[in-house]
Protein backbone atom coordinates (compact mmCIF):
# COMPACT_ATOMS: atom_id res chain seq x y z
CA UNK A 1 0.00 0.00 0.00
CA UNK A 2 1.28 3.54 -1.45
CA UNK A 3 1.76 6.00 1.66
CA UNK A 4 0.82 9.47 0.84
CA UNK A 5 2.26 12.69 2.47
CA UNK A 6 -0.21 13.24 4.88
CA UNK A 7 -0.13 9.96 5.92
CA UNK A 8 3.77 10.23 6.09
CA UNK A 9 4.73 8.88 9.68
CA UNK A 10 7.75 9.90 12.16
CA UNK A 11 10.25 7.53 12.12
CA UNK A 12 10.42 5.64 15.92
CA UNK A 13 14.36 6.51 16.05
CA UNK A 14 13.40 10.22 15.36
CA UNK A 15 13.38 12.84 18.16
CA UNK A 16 9.67 14.05 19.25
CA UNK A 17 10.65 17.42 19.04
CA UNK A 18 12.08 18.61 15.76
CA UNK A 19 13.79 21.82 15.03
CA UNK A 20 11.32 23.96 12.85
CA UNK A 21 14.46 23.82 9.84
CA UNK A 22 13.73 19.96 9.53
CA UNK A 23 11.46 19.28 6.76
CA UNK A 24 9.12 15.94 6.49
CA UNK A 25 10.14 14.28 2.85
CA UNK A 26 7.89 15.59 0.26
CA UNK A 27 7.74 19.35 1.80
CA UNK A 28 9.31 22.67 0.66
CA UNK A 29 12.48 23.56 2.77
CA UNK A 30 11.55 27.46 3.78
CA UNK A 31 14.92 27.49 5.20
CA UNK A 32 17.15 26.37 2.00
CA UNK A 33 14.77 29.13 0.32
CA UNK A 34 15.76 31.84 2.14
CA UNK A 35 19.49 31.01 2.49
CA UNK A 36 19.39 30.71 -1.44
CA UNK A 37 17.41 34.38 -1.66
CA UNK A 38 20.08 35.64 1.54
CA UNK A 39 23.14 34.33 -0.70
CA UNK A 40 22.24 35.75 -3.94
CA UNK A 41 21.08 39.24 -2.20
CA UNK A 42 24.94 39.43 -0.28
CA UNK A 43 26.73 38.12 -3.59
CA UNK A 44 25.01 41.29 -5.46
CA UNK A 45 26.10 43.69 -2.65
CA UNK A 46 29.25 42.23 -2.00
CA UNK A 47 29.82 43.03 -5.81
CA UNK A 48 28.49 46.69 -5.63
CA UNK A 49 31.09 47.19 -2.59
CA UNK A 50 34.09 46.24 -4.46
CA UNK A 51 32.79 48.05 -7.66
CA UNK A 52 32.30 51.18 -5.45
CA UNK A 53 35.62 50.67 -3.80
CA UNK A 54 37.20 50.00 -6.85
CA UNK A 55 35.94 53.57 -8.44
CA UNK A 56 37.11 55.48 -5.38
CA UNK A 57 40.11 56.76 -6.71
CA UNK A 58 38.37 58.06 -9.79
CA UNK A 59 35.98 59.87 -7.23
CA UNK A 60 38.94 61.47 -5.70
CA UNK A 61 40.56 62.70 -9.00
CA UNK A 62 37.65 63.95 -10.16
CA UNK A 63 38.22 67.24 -8.13
CA UNK A 64 41.29 67.60 -9.99
CA UNK A 65 42.99 68.27 -13.75
CA UNK A 66 41.12 66.58 -16.51
CA UNK A 67 44.68 65.00 -17.53
CA UNK A 68 45.22 63.21 -14.28
CA UNK A 69 41.32 61.89 -13.68
CA UNK A 70 42.06 60.45 -16.60
CA UNK A 71 45.30 58.85 -15.85
CA UNK A 72 43.86 57.18 -12.39
CA UNK A 73 40.80 56.09 -14.55
CA UNK A 74 43.25 54.10 -16.75
CA UNK A 75 44.95 53.01 -13.83
CA UNK A 76 41.67 52.26 -12.21
CA UNK A 77 40.84 49.92 -15.17
CA UNK A 78 43.94 48.11 -15.47
CA UNK A 79 43.82 47.01 -11.66
CA UNK A 80 40.50 45.99 -12.53
CA UNK A 81 41.12 44.07 -15.50
CA UNK A 82 44.36 42.70 -14.20
CA UNK A 83 43.61 42.18 -10.44
CA UNK A 84 46.84 43.57 -9.53
CA UNK A 85 46.53 45.73 -6.55
CA UNK A 86 49.57 47.47 -7.74
CA UNK A 87 47.89 49.81 -10.55
CA UNK A 88 45.16 50.27 -7.90
CA UNK A 89 47.27 51.53 -5.20
CA UNK A 90 49.23 53.75 -7.68
CA UNK A 91 45.71 55.22 -9.20
CA UNK A 92 44.67 56.47 -5.31
CA UNK A 93 48.33 57.58 -4.57
CA UNK A 94 48.05 59.83 -8.16
CA UNK A 95 44.69 60.80 -7.25
CA UNK A 96 45.48 61.91 -3.57
CA UNK A 97 48.11 64.07 -4.96
CA UNK A 98 47.34 67.47 -6.09
CA UNK A 99 49.79 67.85 -8.87
CA UNK A 100 51.00 71.38 -9.55
CA UNK A 101 49.72 73.37 -12.55
CA UNK A 102 52.48 74.20 -14.80
CA UNK A 103 51.11 74.57 -18.10
CA UNK A 104 49.34 77.65 -16.76
CA UNK A 105 52.02 79.99 -15.80
CA UNK A 106 54.16 78.57 -18.92
CA UNK A 107 51.29 79.27 -21.38
CA UNK A 108 51.09 83.28 -19.76
CA UNK A 109 54.99 83.69 -20.10
CA UNK A 110 54.39 82.19 -23.53
CA UNK A 111 51.78 84.80 -24.56
CA UNK A 112 53.47 87.88 -22.59
CA UNK A 113 56.97 86.63 -24.74
CA UNK A 114 55.05 86.56 -27.80
CA UNK A 115 53.33 90.19 -27.40
CA UNK A 116 56.70 91.89 -26.41
CA UNK A 117 58.74 90.21 -29.85
CA UNK A 118 55.46 91.59 -31.64
CA UNK A 119 55.38 88.37 -33.96
CA UNK A 120 51.61 88.49 -34.06
CA UNK A 121 51.28 91.26 -36.51
CA UNK A 122 53.60 93.81 -38.55
CA UNK A 123 55.84 95.85 -36.73
CA UNK A 124 54.05 99.00 -35.69
CA UNK A 125 54.28 101.78 -37.85
CA UNK A 126 56.01 105.70 -36.81
CA UNK A 127 52.81 107.60 -36.38
CA UNK A 128 52.62 109.92 -39.46
CA UNK A 129 53.76 113.36 -39.14
CA UNK A 130 51.13 116.02 -38.28
CA UNK A 131 50.69 118.57 -40.97
CA UNK A 132 51.13 122.25 -39.23
CA UNK A 133 48.23 124.73 -39.42
CA UNK A 134 48.83 127.64 -41.77
CA UNK A 135 49.72 130.01 -38.54
CA UNK A 136 52.21 127.84 -36.86
CA UNK A 137 55.87 127.25 -37.85
CA UNK A 138 57.05 124.06 -39.38
CA UNK A 139 58.93 121.70 -37.21
CA UNK A 140 61.18 118.78 -38.50
CA UNK A 141 59.80 115.15 -39.09
CA UNK A 142 61.80 113.01 -36.76
CA UNK A 143 63.00 109.65 -38.53
CA UNK A 144 62.45 106.58 -36.30
CA UNK A 145 66.48 106.32 -36.04
CA UNK A 146 66.35 109.10 -33.86
CA UNK A 147 63.30 107.88 -31.74
CA UNK A 148 64.99 104.78 -31.00
CA UNK A 149 68.34 106.79 -30.06
CA UNK A 150 66.42 109.27 -27.84
CA UNK A 151 64.56 105.65 -25.69
CA UNK A 152 67.97 104.33 -25.16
Amino acid sequence: MAETASSVTMNPAAAEHLPSFVTLPGQSDTLMQIMLVFLIVAVFLVGILYLKLHALPEHIAHRSSKIQYEVVAILALIALFTHNAMFWIAALVLALIDLPDLATPLSSMARSLHRMANRGGKPPEPPAPEEPSPGEPATEPVSAATTVQAQE
